[in-house]
């Protein structure tokens, strides 16, 4: 159950402002652990959201972007350069959904709190991404 301490209505805020280009990444994600969200998994083939909530609460929330076709292959430069320039902010989302499923991206595990994520494509091919200035004690 969805705690008392979690703010539905701030969690949904930020994908609708996503497809507006209201957002940046690093923004978006400092706003969505603010609103303790702690895990995000994307799903493209659904178009769905499902989100842990660090209190043990779930919520799907639909995606309401378009989409390109995924590529077959997984290319990891592919999806770094997407990364990169999403960080830079030279890219909001809407347009970092392009080079990610031309990079075959099927979806991803975003550890918000845990600072990585995890990009799948189609055949168990992964990346695993640190956010910036992330350290992590060792596993």
């Amino acid at each position: 159950m969805i705690g008392q301490a979690t703010n539905i209505e701030a969690i949904r805020e930020v994908p609708r402002r996503i497809p507006r280009r209201q957002v940046d990444l690093p923004s978006g994600c400092r706003a969505l652990v603010r609103c303790r969200r702690d895990v995000l998994l994307r799903r493209h083939a659904t178009l769905e959201d499902v989100v842990y909530l660090t209190d043990d609460g779930t919520l799907t929330e639909k995606m309401h972007l378009p989409l390109d076709p995924v590529a077959e292959g997984f290319s990891k430069s592919g999806i770094v350069a997407a990364i990169r320039a999403a960080q830079r902010d030279e890219i909001r989302y809407p347009e970092f959904m392009r080079p990610a499923s031309a990079a075959g991206v099927v979806g991803y595990w975003a550890f918000l709190t845990g600072k990585r994520v995890i990009y799948f494509g189609r055949k168990g091919e992964f990346h695993v991404e640190e956010f910036p200035g992330a350290t992590h004690q060792a596993e």
